[in-house]
């Protein structure tokens, strides 16, 4: 079994759509995609739990916490817990996609320059299953966020 064989078989055990690009851009582009993958299906799988969770987290938001007027506000005007769960899933999505912007630079232009460049900074980095840094960098994660998403209905709205 070669590596690309391996590697293929890896990201169709995560669910990869396309296995075998995702497998040939780490062999021939030296990017750690499946890192990469990894990650952003765990933060898939985060965003879509808004979704397709909905039901149990709806009824738990309108007995207790601190939207718990705002939910039973929204049930009452007719919103389903389903469209909630949409509304909930699209926002925790923007909200990735901040984050993972941020992690590749964190510089947003609040700051005054001779601030910024004092501050410090941050990287996500790959580790061997052993836990030993590989020196690959998962950079821009934000730019395949939407490449990992989930096809179909998260179980929200149909």
């Amino acid at each position: 079994m070669t590596d690309i064989d391996k590697l293929t078989g890896l990201f169709e055990a995560l669910g990869a759509d396309d296995a075998q690009g995702w497998a040939e851009s780490e062999t021939e582009e030296n990017i750690p995609q499946l890192a990469r993958y990894r990650f952003l299906r765990m933060a898939w799988q985060d965003i879509d739990a808004w979704s397709s969770a909905a039901p149990h987290w709806v009824e738990a938001y309108r007995k207790d916490g601190p939207v718990s007027a705002v939910v039973e506000r929204a049930l009452g005007l007719g919103l389903t817990a389903g469209e909630l769960g949409e509304l909930a899933r699209e926002v925790a999505r923007e909200t990735a996609f901040g984050v993972l912007y941020g992690l590749a630079d964190p510089a947003d232009g609040d700051l005054p320059p001779e601030v910024e460049v004092q501050l410090p900074r941050w990287r996500l980095v790959e580790l061997s299953p052993q836990g030993e840094p590989t020196g690959r960098v998962l950079g821009a994660l934000y730019e395949d966020l939407g490449e990992v998403e989930p096809a179909g209905p998260a179980g929200g709205v149909v």
